[in-house]
């Protein structure tokens, strides 16, 4: 399993925290997500590689602005 962290601006509520699961999850190899609007964090598990950019667009998609984390 594989592991990336985003940072989300823009999330203020649990509907915010559902938009962008929703979305994510459409993403191919997702195999779990995390959100939380209080910290700002997104982080996604999958099963194999996925881009970056996947995952931007899908937060993108939910109306959202996401980076990775450091």
């Amino acid at each position: 399993m594989i592991t990336n962290e985003y940072q989300v601006s823009g999330m203020t509520c649990g509907h915010c925290e559902m938009s962008i699961r929703e979305e994510v999850a459409e993403v191919t190899g997702v195999e779990d997500i995390q959100v939380s609007a209080q910290t700002g964090r997104l982080v996604v598990t999958s099963s194999g590689p996925v881009e970056d950019a996947q995952v931007l667009a899908a937060v993108a998609e939910a109306g959202y602005t996401a980076v990775p984390a450091t």
